[in-house]
């Protein structure tokens, strides 16, 4: 491979994974079982921030900033939950992104 195509995959790669917002809404058995604890870890392993909170009708809610990559890699996470959760289903939408959440991952009361 030459250098100007080198240079190339190495500008799309950088353009291509610039940080998204997303909100992902967990329905089931997600309260109650360590459902944003098991998020708030699988975030930090995959160095996502945002937050993760219980919803008053009885979702979790999922706000995470990261790569594409990351934010697909979340979601198939939340999508399985922790032991004694039971998720039905997983919303996603695009979310603008919050700088109050630049720093990590928290729970949010």
């Amino acid at each position: 491979m030459d250098a100007s195509a080198r240079l190339s995959a190495t500008i799309y790669r950088f353009v291509s994974e610039h940080k998204q917002a997303r909100r992902y809404f967990i329905s089931g058995n997600v309260q109650g079982v360590g459902f944003r604890y098991f998020t708030l870890r699988a975030a930090e392993r995959l160095q996502v921030n945002g937050y993760a909170r219980n919803l008053p009708d009885g979702r979790v809610e999922a706000y995470a900033i990261g790569t594409p990559d990351q934010l697909t890699k979340l979601r198939s996470v939340l999508e399985r939950g922790p032991w004694g959760a039971t998720v039905s289903e997983v919303k996603e939408e695009q979310a603008a992104i919050d700088s109050n959440y630049d720093d990590g991952f928290v729970i949010n009361y």
